[in-house]
């Protein structure tokens, strides 16, 4: 049933919480919560101590606090975090023959066929010591036969552990396991199919196929695949060019630095809508100028992972500003974000709170509906007040 591979899937525990411990030890042990620290805010992350009393990430910040009085809160650091993301992405890509960053804290690599000179357990073990050595984080991984089984695996060995599942073991090792173990089931996904009295694995796999499908649809299809431990899914090479862009070429050459702005804000608007919509994360931004003359020029900058209209329109104006230096005409501009992952927008919200959350989520809803341009910033159209 199985096809011959080797996956592992490398997870860090409570990333966030993780990283503040290094910087403050005196965190260790205790229940820590991450996240914007005000009532409105919302939690990022957590500690295993803090998850002990119900606290879980996306949950209001008041309710978090309701529940763990004793937590000691801490407004996160999207730049800190994302710079521990990317040495680990590093270590990794010095050793792994083809890895896929799955999100800021996780990756899977495909180490099929390395059996044959050295042992996988044995060469993903080494890894996992030498990400932990050269950055003090823990990480837990689980090697099996394809993404889905090794991403239960990881989750089965935390904390700080790994977990191998050989192909036969396979089917004894999810049948006892609850059905919120698998991947892409949510909570409606979970309500539906407790209130037809599934609970473990074991029982969602012995549903016929064609039941899944009328029940849940072409999802149930997948969910009872990976029931049954199948999934063809490829680990997907990871490069920073992995990017969205959009560019404009005007009409007529020109000067005027106040609509080049406007039109920026707008492309910001469209690609980041895009990544929301396909739950991804960038972490570098690049500005193109084209002058009259057909010279081109670009500037990029590195930033804290995030999908957000109000953190990466000022970042696009300022690396504008410091390319547009020739005070030529302009025949062309345009914006590119790259270094993308799957990734929660709410991880951006240690200093926004739930309100700015639900604004984002209702106008995203809007624009799916009715068109990407039936929502725009007014800053786009506030003339001189664009060029502040």
């Amino acid at each position: 049933m199985f096809l011959s591979r080797n996956i592992v899937h490398l997870d860090l525990d409570t990333f966030f919480v993780s990283v503040e411990r290094l910087v403050r030890p005196e965190l260790v042990g205790k229940p820590v919560i991450i996240g914007g620290t005000s009532d409105r805010g919302v939690v990022a992350s957590c500690s295993y101590e803090a998850r002990k009393f119900g606290v879980h990430s996306a949950m209001p910040m008041k309710m978090a606090r309701a529940l763990c009085g004793d937590a000691i809160l801490v407004r996160g650091d999207m730049e800190r975090y994302s710079k521990y993301s990317h040495d680990v992405t590093e270590i990794i890509a010095e050793k792994a023959p083809l890895y896929e960053k799955a999100s800021i804290d996780e990756h899977y690599i495909d180490v099929t066929g390395m059996d044959r000179f050295f042992g996988v357990q044995k060469w993903t073990h080494e890894l996992r010591e030498r990400i932990i050595k050269n950055t003090g984080l823990p990480i837990s991984f689980g090697l099996s036969v394809n993404k889905t089984v090794s991403k239960i695996a990881t989750g089965e060995a935390k904390p700080n552990g790994e977990l191998f599942v050989g192909c036969d073991a396979v089917q004894p090792f999810l049948a006892p396991l609850s059905i919120r173990k698998i991947p892409m089931i949510g909570e409606k996904t979970y309500r539906l199919l407790r209130s037809m009295g599934v609970v473990t694995i074991d029982t969602l796999s012995r549903i016929p196929v064609d039941m899944m499908e009328r029940v849940i649809g072409k999802n149930g299809i997948v969910i009872w695949e990976k029931a049954n431990g199948i999934d063809t899914t490829p680990v997907y090479p990871y490069h920073e060019a992995k990017s969205v862009s959009t560019e404009s070429t005007f009409d007529q050459d020109s000067i005027d630095i106040i609509r080049m702005k406007e039109i920026l804000v707008k492309m910001v608007e469209k690609i980041s809508f895009e990544l929301r919509d396909k739950q991804k994360l960038t972490s570098c931004i690049t500005v193109k100028i084209r002058y009259s003359n057909f010279d081109t020029h670009t500037l990029q900058k590195q930033v804290p992972y995030t999908s957000f209209d109000h953190q990466l329109i000022p970042v696009v104006k300022e690396l504008f500003d410091r390319l547009y230096q020739r005070r030529m005409l302009i025949r062309l501009i345009g914006v590119r974000f790259s270094g993308l992952i799957s990734g929660n927008p709410q991880l951006n919200m240690f200093d926004d709170n739930l309100e700015m959350v639900s604004l984002y989520q209702a106008l995203d809803r809007i624009r799916r509906k009715y068109g990407q341009k039936i929502v725009r910033r007014g800053v786009a159209y506030a003339g001189s007040e664009v060029a502040k």
